[in-house]
């Protein structure tokens, strides 16, 4: 229950990036039982490819911290971890990531690879996948559904808008 309940406060971070239009990524870390950081996709607002859920909640966790090892915390994120937040987890010693859904496409938690539990590195990373799985995945799947819908709308427009300037 005590995941559910995280992972849930990672889906409203997620929520909050598909407002804005950004691949619904959310995420939440915990330390001692309390919330200390929260992060969201934002990649396309900030123009930044290092605006990635999981890193926007290290950066806050660390300066709430006053540390920038989070020793004793664990992350909740609706997407298993690119390479990148796979390895920013590593460097920060964050204990643990409860991981909603997986990404088999670019997945570092054991899909494509698995940075987090690398034996030659100094610290790996315990993992625990699945929590609300279906409400993630379904985020995601909904997220691009949309994306796609919208695309093809706007081109079958600019088919119009050119058929009506030629027809003139």
């Amino acid at each position: 229950m005590e995941h559910e309940y995280y992972m849930k406060e990672a889906i409203k971070q997620a929520r909050k990036a598909e407002k804005i239009m950004e691949v619904p990524i959310g995420c939440v870390i915990v330390y001692e039982g309390e919330i200390i950081a929260r992060g969201y996709n934002r990649r396309n607002t900030d123009k930044n490819t290092l605006s990635h859920a999981e890193l926007n909640a290290i950066k806050k966790a660390s300066r709430k911290l006053g540390d920038w090892r989070l020793e004793g915390c664990t992350m909740y994120v609706t997407l298993e971890p690119c390479q990148m937040c796979a390895g920013a987890m590593v460097q920060s010693r964050i204990d643990e990531v409860v991981i909603g859904c997986m990404n088999s496409k670019a997945g570092c938690a054991g899909s494509v690879l698995n940075l987090l539990q690398v034996p030659t590195f100094n610290h790996q990373v315990k993992i625990t996948s699945g929590v609300l799985n279906d409400e993630c995945s379904e985020m995601m799947s909904g997220f691009f559904q949309k994306l796609r819908e919208k695309k093809k709308a706007e081109k079958a427009a600019k088919k119009e808008e050119r058929n009506a300037a030629g027809g003139e």
